[in-house]
């Protein structure tokens, strides 16, 4: 908050901030626990844990991180598959469904790849969910050059700050909705996912939002 207002010209500091928020009764959202929704109970074969934790990344399509999470509509479940790239915790690819097969996960895939058009060689990070093991997947990930990686049975952390992506996500906005409708629920999630790339400002990028953090970097790399 202190940042946003010094960005939008206030002369104010982090402590004047908090006392101000607290006089106005406003308060962040409040974080929610953590639901394991991975099936990894499957015969798949599973890739070894190259990432290994090593979320600080030097550059663009170095690394991708995805997941899946769940959101209620009063028309049922609807499931969301992103992909992330780590360098500058962009959401590069999406598929709002309403089920988790492997579909899901292989259409916010070729979204992320057809907006990115990257060199071979990038390290792709998973749990151990059966949509990813699939073959079907397996194959995906060779045919655009890819290493697969996944994360230890049952450790979140080792897939965290996508897991942080999708926290954001329901405490900052899905949760103070009730969806009537899928198509509601599709359309806030979109919105959300536009707002976390170009106006969201991630503490874990100096208080950049993603888009800025990539332009900063493409301008360095031309320079």
């Amino acid at each position: 908050m202190a940042k946003e207002l010094q960005e939008l010209g206030f002369e104010i500091g982090r402590y004047k901030v908090r006392t101000l928020m607290k006089k106005l009764n406003l308060k962040v959202k409040i974080k929610t626990k953590y639901k394991i929704t991975t099936d990894s109970k499957h015969n798949q074969p599973i890739a070894a844990n190259i990432l290994n934790r090593k979320f600080n990344v030097s550059t663009v399509n170095k690394v991708w991180t995805t997941d899946i999470t769940y959101v209620w509509t009063n028309q049922g479940w609807l499931y969301l598959a992103i992909v992330v790239d780590l360098y500058s915790r962009q959401i590069i690819g999406w598929s709002v469904q309403d089920n988790m097969r492997s579909q899901l996960c292989l259409d916010a895939l070729a979204m992320a790849w057809h907006c990115r058009l990257p060199a071979h060689g990038i390290i792709h990070h998973s749990d151990r969910g059966s949509q990813y093991a699939s073959e079907e997947y397996r194959n995906q990930l060779k045919s655009y050059g890819m290493i697969q990686s996944m994360s230890r049975k049952g450790n979140c952390w080792d897939n965290s700050p996508t897991e942080r992506v999708f926290r954001t996500l329901k405490s900052e906005w899905l949760h103070r909705f009730n969806f009537q409708t899928k198509d509601d629920a599709r359309q806030a999630i979109w919105d959300y996912i536009t707002y976390y790339n170009s106006e969201r400002r991630h503490s874990a990028l100096n208080y950049q939002t993603p888009m800025e953090f990539e332009r900063v970097h493409q301008l360095k790399k031309a320079s």
